[in-house]
């Protein structure tokens, strides 16, 4: 505001007293904060604080050792693995809108409820894709069946199918390329396998791609470091504005064949036929059980797997074993006679396989009490042997994850690394929220991901309980320490 006439008092006391007020409203210069001292005393409160979050997590240890022996050689022992079979043995694989994933969600709330958990289900719409009868033939230079699986959301071709010669190439670029080549014919990419984040590209956008220079159906490497003959299921992703084509993938055997003939320029023809069709959106659930927090009910350490699954194999791997570690650690926690501060829960996603609908749904619902949630944790990598935890956080939060990830020395996954991911919990750590994921030390994850092969037999009883263990750990501390980790 700007004065008008002169004040009624001193001008030296009305500075002086403008001053004063300024400097008891408003932090001085950075020369007054920065001093040496200003500085000592706060590098004394952080390394206090460091000290004594130490001391509190290192008194968790007699805990930790409870519930790793309970899981590893106690009467737990085997119990995730049991879990995990009878589930996939009883239901089968569990595609999204299908009536497995049905059975499977009411089995889970069932069996959680029968253990002693409070279980509830929360409603969400998803997607309903249907496979049908499908099949491939190469017909010339020979006849030869295509082992297929068809992409998730691809559309059918018509009834009598379609009959076209092949283009293979090995890369987008070479698409291009050969962009003249490809019009009215198949395209088969034959991409060599990177990693799966970078080769996912081919069967995300392979058709889209191809339909954007007149093919009129794409057979796709499947996404695989690995292969007997096996072909991997996946989702896809059509593009806005471009003709749909249908889309499959091959096994690795059948892609680098056809490579090898049409490098010796002989001519290709395969005949394809796809039923696959997509209907509307149906109701489903996600399954949440919790032990409710004694002192602050409303905070929430959440512990995820998903329960769908691709419609082939059981679904063991990817991601029943997730789903029954997130229940098995509750399980624990309960058994031992233990109630954290915070409320621990378990949430079985649905849908994940079609891009996290269900999770996406879940936090569209409660981001309202974002600052509510302490950590979220997802395991979809497989439950094989653990080497550790993936986290992201601030650095104030990875100090005090660094501490509770050392309760885990008796089972020696005491690793803290970077990067904590998953589908599921990526909407909570984009806002903030602290999130962790489990690392596993077996790459043969992605040999029988969205295969058939994708079955009990995968699975380790031993491993399941390791995973289990680190699982109700790293939850049950975080959930019951003083204070939620800083954001």
């Amino acid at each position: 505001m700007a004065w008008k006439g002169r004040p009624s008092f001193p001008l030296w006391l009305f500075v002086f007293l403008t001053l004063s007020s300024v400097s008891d409203s408003h932090p001085q210069p950075d020369r007054f904060l920065n001093s040496p001292s200003a500085v000592r005393a706060a590098s004394s409160r952080a390394v206090k604080r460091a000290s004594d979050t130490a001391v509190e997590v290192a008194g968790y240890a007699d805990v930790a050792k409870r519930i790793i022996e309970l899981a590893v050689v106690g009467a737990a022992q085997n119990r995730s693995y049991s879990r995990l079979a009878d589930f996939t043995d009883t239901i089968g694989n569990r595609v999204s809108g299908s009536q497995n994933l049905d059975m499977a969600i009411k089995y889970m709330f069932n069996a959680m409820r029968q253990d002693g958990l409070d279980v509830h289900l929360e409603q969400v719409k998803i997607p309903h894709w249907v496979r049908g009868k499908e099949s491939a033939e190469m017909i010339m230079p020979r006849n030869k069946s295509l082992a297929i699986l068809g992409l998730g959301s691809s559309v059918g071709t018509p009834p009598e199918g379609i009959e076209a010669e092949v283009v293979v190439v090995q890369s987008f670029e070479e698409l291009k390329r050969r962009a003249s080549e490809a019009t009215g014919r198949i395209v088969v990419f034959n991409q060599p396998f990177v990693s799966y984040g970078e080769t996912v590209a081919y069967r995300a956008y392979g058709a889209s791609e191809a339909a954007k220079v007149g093919a009129v159906a794409t057979l796709i490497r499947s996404v695989a470091p690995f292969s007997i003959n096996s072909p991997h299921t996946g989702w896809q992703d059509y593009q806005d504005g471009v003709k749909r084509i249908p889309t499959a993938c091959i096994t690795i055997e059948d892609a680098e064949l056809m490579w090898r003939l049409a490098q010796r320029r002989q001519k290709i023809v395969v005949q394809l036929k796809m039923e696959a069709k997509t209907l509307p959106d149906v109701d489903s659930f996600n399954t949440v059980a919790e032990i409710r927090g004694w002192q602050h009910p409303e905070q929430v350490v959440l512990l995820s797997g998903h329960l769908d699954s691709w419609d082939v194999g059981q679904g063991a791997m990817d991601d029943g074993g997730g789903a029954m570690i997130s229940w098995e650690a509750l399980s624990l926690i309960k058994d031992l006679g233990l109630r954290p501060r915070r409320t621990l829960r378990t949430v079985l996603w649905t849908a994940e396989e079609q891009g996290g609908v269900g999770a996406q749904q879940y936090f569209n619902l409660h981001k309202v009490n974002v600052s509510n949630f302490d950590l979220v944790m997802e395991s979809d990598m497989g439950t094989f042997t653990p080497v550790g935890l993936q986290f992201t956080g601030s650095e104030a939060a990875r100090k005090v994850m660094e501490e509770v990830v050392k309760l885990l020395a008796p089972i020696n996954t005491t690793k803290l690394e970077k990067s904590g991911e998953g589908t599921d919990i990526s909407p909570w750590m984009q806002a903030g929220v602290p999130g962790a994921s489990l690392h596993v030390g077996d790459s043969r994850y992605f040999w029988f991901h969205h295969s058939e092969g994708d079955t009990m037999t995968v699975q380790n009883p031993r491993d399941m309980d390791l995973c289990s263990a680190l699982w109700a750990v790293v939850a049950y501390v975080v959930a019951d320490l003083q204070d939620m980790l800083p954001r």
